[in-house]
C-alpha cells in the first residue's frame, strides 16, 4: 500500500489518499513491464512502408542491349536491382508487428509500474473547477505550487475529461493529459512527473485493485 498526500489547488495538504495494487513479485517486475512495453510499441507501428522488387517496378520488359558483342556488360533489365531506378532487394514489406500479451499479465504490468511510480506521483483536489476557461498559464503556475519542476516531463491523470482542463495543457510540448480508464504503460514510465487528481486514484482502486 502507497499512501500519497492530497494538495488542494494552492499546493496545501489537504489529506491523505491510498493507492493499494497487487503488483508483480520484484525478480519478475522488470520482465513483465518490458513485454508489456514492447507490446504497446510494436502495435503502435503501422506496418504500412512497402517497397518495389523488379518484378513490381514498371518497365524493363525489354532486354537493354544483345547479350554479346558490345563490351558492355550483361543485361537483361532496366529494372535491375543494380540500376538507378530498378526493383529492390529484401526491401520493406506490409507486415503486422502487433504482439499479443495476456489481459491479466497487462493489467498486472499496469498496476506495477502505477506503484512502482509512487515516489513521482503527486495526488491533487479535482480543479476542473478552477477553469471556468482555458488558461495554460494557471496550470503552469499550479504545477509549480504542486511542487513539479519546470520542463519536467509531466502525465496528468483526471477521472473524466474536462474541456477547458484539456485546451488549457495541450499546447504544453511536456504535458500528458490521459483518463485513469485510458492508462497506459508507456506514459506512466515515460513521465518524470505523474500528477493524478483524487478521483482518478479512486477510480484506479476500483478498476485496478482487484486481487
Amino acid at each position: 500500500m502507497v499512501d500519497c498526500d492530497v494538495k488542494n489547488w494552492k499546493g496545501e495538504s489537504a489529506g491523505k489518499a491510498s493507492l493499494d495494487l497487487k503488483v508483480a513479485k520484484e525478480e519478475n517486475a522488470a520482465h513483465i513491464l518490458h513485454r508489456a512495453l514492447v507490446r504497446q510499441q510494436a502495435n503502435a507501428r503501422q506496418g504500412t512502408v512497402s517497397s518495389k522488387t523488379r518484378a513490381e517496378v514498371r518497365g524493363g520488359g525489354r532486354k537493354p542491349w544483345r547479350q554479346k558483342g558490345t563490351g558492355r556488360a550483361r543485361a537483361g533489365s532496366i529494372r535491375s536491382p543494380l540500376w538507378r531506378g530498378g526493383g529492390v532487394i529484401f526491401g520493406p514489406k506490409p507486415r503486422d508487428y502487433s504482439k499479443k500479451m495476456n489481459r491479466k499479465e497487462r493489467r498486472l504490468a499496469l498496476r506495477t509500474a502505477l506503484q512502482g511510480r509512487a515516489e513521482d506521483l503527486v495526488v491533487v483536489q479535482d480543479f476542473a473547477s478552477e477553469f471556468p476557461r482555458p488558461k495554460t498559464k494557471d496550470f503552469l503556475e499550479a504545477t509549480a505550487r504542486w511542487g513539479v519542476e519546470a520542463g519536467s516531463k509531466i502525465l496528468v491523470i483526471l477521472a473524466e475529461k474536462n474541456e477547458n482542463v484539456y485546451l488549457s495543457v495541450r499546447n504544453i510540448a511536456n504535458v500528458k493529459l490521459i483518463t485513469a480508464s485510458n492508462l497506459n504503460i508507456y506514459d506512466l514510465l515515460h513521465a518524470d512527473k505523474i500528477v493524478s487528481t483524487e478521483d482518478a486514484i479512486k477510480k484506479i482502486q476500483e478498476v485496478y485493485g482487484d486481487h
